[in-house]
């Protein structure tokens, strides 16, 4: 009765705050019973929009009725202009992340190509993140490999430096790149800065699609070596528009006109919206990306406008022409807002008919397609963690399992790692390392202990909880997360289960999994999936865990080396791994490469090698 009384408050408070509402533009944001804002939304008209949150339960399509059935409050703001309520909507999305609105996260994964024109001889650096600075990015690349491979050709074709910014500062004489004809050599030579600056030139338009223009270039620059009996140089010339025209080959044509536009497609089903992005540079598909959302509570048009919106906050090129699988609402807004934004004029097109179509046919196609693979595999992960909850017997679906494990060398620099799993696939964001800092012995269980305690030992801070907590060694190591979890008072909040390996000299065949007060491990009969799932998780921590303790040992090793060196100390070891990065690069280093560095003259450098012999 309570909780009925509660929602009939709540309804009569939203209703007396509507009612005061009028028919101007502005933004509104719903709250949950907790106060957080669960969803912002802009109108053109406040009044009507809101209206139709006032609706009969029976009315209202089922994305609405989720949503209404959580609020318990709702905030206005009125705006001047509807293209003020966008741009507070927009701002609102990114400070609150609501539940159920399309937030773009964080495209890390995504890499780009950087190019700073400010410095004076500029070269091309992966990036993952786009900084908000001066440079010039390419980008985002369907996947590393791709990326990987355009740096090649670019590597190949235009004669940049290929050295990191510290190398380039301290180098002393050309590399084998300048030796085979690949670099100018900037770094040791007096290179004119047009001429470089020419290739520099090339390399963009190569980069956005314009390379039709840059092969018509270098023909008509090779035809003039050849007349003027420049024949070496037309050689040259001539094996670079080779190897354009063979890039040129690669790439897929997909419209006739060779301009550059983004083409947006959006397909939605049983909760899930997929969006797939087609990049298309001088009418050429240079790559294919798919976004998917889940539990949006908006129409496929309002997502698709939103995210457009989010996808070029992220400092990213704006071509001229955007293509979209739908009529949006806001298109006339929408490109005020860009335009505004990114300073370029910019179409935001529906195609019917023709070229234009033909490609959005495409791209919608391959956003069902991308959309049924992931609603297939989403099912199985739910599959899995249903049948895992049956078998392990759990309270809750293991929506969020966790996984610790230890690695160390008889003691010496003890570490371990945690690994988070939600919905069944790895959450790199959630993953921890620690350093043991209170056990000066060699003991697992101590190591495991002070683990869990730093985990689990923060009160509210160490929200959110998994729903399953695995530890990798067996019953000890399960015995003493149990200990722990009691200890602070946190039993019943989640559960534990231990994963031991088999031991084939006693004739087992599978992993153990243990379970508290259980003598014999669980058996998974013909649901050995899921004892490989379970196993994947474990080898996942155990990789994890593996390589932190081998970072820590290698720079344990390191340190200890040159600290036995006269004369190097804490600042002088510090640069030459800067510089050099590892005991290997060092001790490969000449004495003039040594000696180069500031406060390390020749002397110095000759004990260094000595040393690292």
């Amino acid at each position: 009765m309570k909780d009925n009384s509660n929602s009939s408050i709540a309804a009569n408070t939203i209703a007396q705050k509507l009612s005061r509402v009028g028919p101007q533009p502005g933004v509104y944001l719903m709250k949950d019973a907790a106060g957080t804002i669960i969803y912002v939304g802009k109108a053109r008209n406040l009044k009507k929009r809101l209206a139709a949150y006032q609706k009969d339960s029976g009315q209202m399509d089922m994305k609405t009725g989720v949503l209404v059935k959580k609020l318990t409050d709702i905030e206005t703001v009125i705006t001047r202009t509807e293209k003020e309520a966008l741009i507070l909507e927009s701002n609102l999305i990114k400070r609150y992340k609501p539940r159920y609105n399309v937030v773009l996260k964080d495209d890390k994964r995504y890499p780009s190509l950087r190019l700073d024109l400010n410095e004076d001889y500029p070269s091309f650096t992966i990036v993952r993140k786009i900084g908000k600075d001066d440079a010039l990015y390419f980008g985002p690349f369907a996947s590393a490999q791709a990326v990987r491979e355009t740096l090649k050709t670019i590597n190949k074709t235009f004669k940049l430096r290929k050295c990191r910014a510290k190398d380039f500062k301290t180098r002393t004489r050309p590399c084998l790149h300048c030796q085979m004809e690949g670099c100018l050599a900037p770094c040791c030579l007096d290179v004119d800065h047009n001429v470089y600056h020419e290739q520099v030139n090339e390399a963009i338009l190569f980069l956005k699609g314009k390379t039709h223009d840059l092969i018509q270039k270098t023909k008509k620059e090779m035809e003039q070596a050849a007349a003027a009996k420049e024949y070496e140089r037309a050689a040259r010339l001539r094996n670079k528009m080779f190897s354009l025209e063979r890039t040129v080959e690669k790439h897929v044509a997909v419209i006739t006109d060779f301009k550059d536009r983004d083409v947006f497609a959006i397909a939605s089903s049983d909760g899930f919206s997929m969006i797939t992005l087609f990049i298309v540079r001088g009418g050429f598909l240079r790559g294919t990306q798919h976004f998917d959302f889940t539990e949006i509570i908006s129409s496929d048009e309002e997502i698709l406008g939103v995210f457009i919106r989010q996808y070029y906050d992220k400092n990213r090129f704006v071509p001229e022409e955007i293509l979209v699988s739908l009529d949006l609402e806001d298109t006339r807004l929408l490109e005020e807002y860009l335009a505004t934004m990114k300073d370029v004029k910019v179409r935001i097109k529906y195609p019917r008919r023709g070229e234009k179509a033909a490609l959005m046919k495409m791209a919608v196609q391959n956003a069902d397609i991308a959309l049924y693979d992931l609603i297939t595999s989403r099912q199985v992960e739910m599959d899995i963690l249903m049948r895992l909850q049956r078998r392990l017997k759990l309270r809750a679906l293991p929506e969020r399992i966790e996984c610790f494990d230890n690695s160390n060398i008889s003691g010496k620099e003890a570490v371990a790692g945690m690994v988070v799993f939600e919905k069944g696939k790895p959450l790199k964001s959630a993953y921890r390392k620690y350093r043991i800092k209170t056990v000066t012995e060699h003991d697992d269980y101590a190591y495991m202990s002070e683990v869990l305690k730093r985990r689990f030992g923060k009160g509210d801070a160490s929200k959110p909880y998994p729903n399953l907590l695995m530890v990798d060694g067996g019953k000890g190591q399960l015995n003493i997360a149990v200990a722990v979890v009691n200890e602070l008072n946190l039993a019943g909040e989640f559960e534990i289960i231990g994963i031991a390996k088999k031991d084939e000299r006693k004739g087992e065949i599978h992993d153990k999994i243990f379970t508290p007060g259980r003598v014999n491990p669980l058996s998974f009969g013909r649901e050995g999936d899921l004892l490989l799932f379970l196993q994947r998780i474990r080898d996942e921590a155990h990789r994890f865990a593996i390589r932190f303790h081998r970072t820590r040992r290698t720079k344990a090793a390191m340190g200890s080396v040159l600290d036995t060196i006269p004369g190097i100390g804490k600042k002088r070891k510090a640069m030459l791994f800067q510089h050099f990065t590892s005991i290997k690069d060092i001790r490969a280093a000449s004495l003039e490469e040594l000696s180069a560095l500031p406060g390390i003259n020749r002397r110095l450098a000759e004990e260094i090698q000595r040393s690292l012999i």
